[in-house]
């Protein structure tokens, strides 16, 4: 069931924090919509059409290389917007965006998005601000995937996508989880098997459950804390 722009505003962080004249230039053209895990909404390269602000569920982002591999650069979920530097003229996406996560979003159509962003300085810093955050991630995921051992981006993997989705349950398949984190399916299956050894998680086909957050944070490494304190501190 379709929600009205106002229960939107209030399950996205974005939205909610537009003030009301802000938020009515975007209302009219709010689509609220259901979308599947798995689904690719916008093609790296192809011209963004729509923005889209999560009200459940996560987003992924993925740098594409030529020979067809992709890895994941960042997420996005209740907290942020997809597609938001359309409204500031960057017509062509240079990602591709995954819904890794089956999620709930308001979509707006960038020409619009664009027209309420040229009339408010709140939108156009809206926009900047968020792709800072999104910057910072890529850094800080790309620094991970260079230096740090499987289990511990795992872990850290594991933790950004449960504050994202705002649930200690993920639903994935080896072989989506072997392609967000770079590595082959095989080696997923046998990180996924150490760590529950340990007792953080439950891991059975499809599905992740964190039992203990603590030794899952231990066994992580640094980029899980970094990228929360560099989110907190660019969001203030």
């Amino acid at each position: 069931m379709a929600k009205n722009s106002a229960s939107a505003k209030h399950t996205n962080n974005l939205l909610g924090s537009l003030p009301h004249a802000q938020f009515s230039l975007l209302s009219p053209y709010m689509v609220v919509e259901q979308l599947d895990q798995g689904v690719i909404l916008i093609e790296a390269g192809d011209e963004t059409e729509n923005v889209y602000f999560p009200h459940l569920g996560m987003l992924s982002l993925l740098a594409v290389l030529k020979d067809g591999r992709a890895i994941e650069t960042a997420t996005v979920g209740r907290e942020g917007v997809v597609g938001a530097m359309a409204g500031l003229g960057a017509h062509i996406s240079l990602v591709r965006v995954v819904v890794q996560l089956k999620a709930e979003v308001t979509r707006i159509p960038a020409s619009r998005f664009r027209k309420a962003t040229g009339e408010s300085t709140t939108l156009r810093n809206l926009c900047v601000g968020y792709n800072e955050i999104l910057l910072s991630q890529a850094r800080i995921n790309v620094a991970c995937n260079a230096v740090h051992v499987i289990e511990a981006r795992f872990c850290r993997w594991l933790l950004q996508t449960a504050d994202t989705a705002g649930s200690n349950t993920i639903n994935l398949t080896q072989q989506f989880l072997a392609e967000m984190l770079g590595v082959r399916r095989p080696s997923v299956t046998e990180v996924a098997r150490k760590i529950q050894n340990t007792g953080a998680i439950h891991y059975a086909r499809g599905e992740i459950s964190i039992l203990d957050r603590q030794i899952l944070e231990r066994l992580s490494c640094e980029c899980y804390t970094t990228l929360v304190e560099q989110s907190k501190s660019l969001s203030r």
